[in-house]
């Protein structure tokens, strides 16, 4: 299955017909007033060292993997696959410089999936670029980053139905005109490439690696 966060793939037909809260990681930005509510499941998709035998699902995950890390980028999109937490800051800090800083998503606890009601004081951070790196499945750490122009980038504070608590990143594409024109988002949404801003929340093992601050507006 293509990772719904690569933007030159189109949508599966296993995920066109996934759980609702699944289709709910794509809204638009204005989705990020205080007082919205939508339904998410946050959990961390860490897969544990495995075994692999030809042919298995294992295999085939794997194989999926290396195809995402060899395919061309889309039109101004710079891509890399960091096996290692310092190759990962070398190309951030290659690409942005040293005044960056890691943020990810961060959730009180693991909880069922539930209605999240977006809080008060949601944090644009500083700057329109950023590197974004996608945690792969893989029998050992794999991420697969690339940099995004044309974004913008909250901390977004949510309260469950049940009370939990998340701190959760939002990234907003601003200028979606070189996504595949079947991608996920288009299809959940109902929209067209490049017509309006897609947000989508990140999980809690992907990074995002963003200029230092907190914007002024």
């Amino acid at each position: 299955m293509s990772s719904p966060f690569l933007y030159n793939y189109a949508a599966t037909e296993d995920q066109l017909h996934a759980d609702p809260t699944v289709l709910a990681i794509f809204f638009f930005e204005k989705d990020l007033l205080p007082g919205t509510k939508m339904n998410f499941h946050f959990i961390k998709n860490i897969l544990n060292h495995f075994s692999v035998k030809p042919g298995s699902l294992g295999a085939q995950i794997i194989k999926n993997t290396i195809e995402r890390c060899e395919a061309p980028a889309i039109k101004g999109e710079e891509k890399y696959c960091a096996t290692s937490l310092e190759s990962m800051i070398d190309f951030s800090i290659s690409k942005m410089g040293k005044q960056v800083q890691a943020i990810s998503t961060e959730v009180e606890k693991e909880t069922q999936k539930q209605e999240y009601t977006v809080g008060v004081g949601v944090e644009k951070m500083a700057g329109d670029e950023s590197v974004v790196c996608h945690k792969q499945n893989y029998p050992y750490a794999v991420f697969y980053c690339h940099v995004t122009q044309n974004t913008t980038v909250n901390m977004v504070p949510l309260v469950g139905a049940d009370g939990t608590t998340a701190k959760a990143v939002a990234v907003c594409h601003i200028d979606t005109s070189e996504w595949n024109p079947k991608h996920f988002a288009f299809q959940v949404l109902k929209v067209k490439p490049g017509t309006v801003p897609i947000c989508h929340f990140l999980p809690q093992d992907h990074v995002i690696w963003v200029t230092k601050g907190i914007s002024a507006e």
